[in-house]
Order: structure tokens, then C-alpha cells, then sequence
């Protein structure tokens, strides 16, 4: 087993709930085709990271996963810090270093989640901003709820809430470089070609 692990945060690939704000541009179908597309590029680059990998599935387990040495988990109820918090809550009982990230982010490398690790080095967290203004990864040694408390989930706000509730704590944070979640057309547009 390996100190480190990496939380992955996945939605079942069930169609009408996945990418429900670009379904709105795009339709149900396209949307669950491009979701599916990040999620093959996530499995892959994090098949790269030498770290235990942990799936958190929203609804159910599937029979037919396809996460190769992955361990497959449920994630818990309640909003998305809930959710995250539980989950660092179990892994950190059983690895130094533990960082979560989801399947909408199409730029990020295994070198990006191996560097986000090796800062943990000398930080309390890490952090990797989107640009939506939240975050794509999330990285710490030891757990403080505070981080999941007060924010303002699925805004703008994600990102600055969570790191003022760091300053609050006295605590070192370090910032990943800045890079695109897909949620809009916009934002695949940006990036589609490297799924060509």
C-alpha cells in the first residue's frame, strides 16, 4: 500500500446526469459522450500516479468498472463538502497524504497530481484553481472540516471561500497553476482538441 492516495470523485455515466449545464447547450446524449471522453482521459492519466486511487461513485458501484487496481467506494450523503469530507475523513486514517479530484478537468497530468503531492511536502494543502473559479484538486495531510464549512458549493466563490478558511486556521496552502474544468460549450471548446 502506498502512503499516498488519490480520491476520485466520479459521476455513474447515466444519461441526463452528467454535464447538465452543457446538456443545455449541447443535449443529454453529446453531453454524456463528452463526459465519458474526460473520464477515459482522468483513468488514464491517473493509471500514471504512483499512488493508491480510490473511486468514489455517486449512486452505485458498477459491475463492469472500468478503473484498473482502482478500490471502488459510495460516496456519502449530503452536499459536496459533505461528501468530500467524508471521504478524506476515512482515507486519512490510513495514508499521510491523501488529494481528491474529480472528471471534469481535461488538462490535468499525472505529473500535475504527482507535483501536487511532493508540495505537500511543505505545505498543509494544496491547492489546484479552476478557472470556474473553484477548484480541481484539493490536497492534505491532516483533516480540518472548517475547509467544508461556509462555502458556497458549485459557485464562483469555491476557491477563495476555501482558502480564506485556510488563513483563518493558521494554515500553508500552495496553488497548483490554473486550469479549465469543463462545465460549459465554452469551456470544451477550449479544449476538445485534445480528444480528436
Amino acid at each position: 500500500m502506498s502512503k499516498n492516495a488519490l480520491i476520485i470523485f466520479v459521476k455513474n455515466s447515466e444519461i441526463g446526469k452528467v454535464k447538465t449545464r452543457l446538456a443545455v447547450t449541447v443535449g443529454d446524449e453529446q453531453a454524456l459522450h463528452i463526459y465519458k471522453q474526460l473520464l477515459s482521459f482522468t483513468q488514464r492519466e491517473t493509471a500514471k500516479v504512483n499512488v493508491d486511487v480510490i473511486v468514489y461513485y455517486t449512486s452505485f458501484i458498477p459491475e463492469n468498472d472500468s478503473w484498473a487496481a482502482a478500490q471502488n467506494k459510495l460516496q456519502s450523503s449530503g452536499d459536496l463538502g459533505n461528501k468530500m469530507e467524508e471521504a478524506f475523513k476515512v482515507e486519512l486514517t490510513k495514508y499521510s497524504k491523501v488529494c481528491i479530484i474529480g472528471t471534469d478537468c481535461a488538462q490535468l497530468s499525472s505529473d500535475i497530481i504527482t507535483n501536487a503531492f511532493d508540495r505537500l511536502q511543505h505545505h498543509d494543502f494544496v491547492i489546484g484553481p479552476a478557472n470556474d473559479g473553484g477548484y480541481y484538486l484539493l490536497g492534505m495531510k491532516q483533516l480540518d472540516s472548517a475547509l467544508f464549512e461556509g462555502i458556497n458549493w458549485s459557485t464562483d466563490q469555491v476557491l477563495s471561500q476555501t482558502i480564506d478558511q485556510i488563513k483563518s486556521l493558521g494554515k500553508s496552502y500552495d496553488l497548483l497553476a490554473e486550469l479549465i474544468d469543463v462545465d460549459t460549450l465554452d469551456d470544451w471548446n477550449l479544449v476538445r482538441e485534445n480528444f480528436q
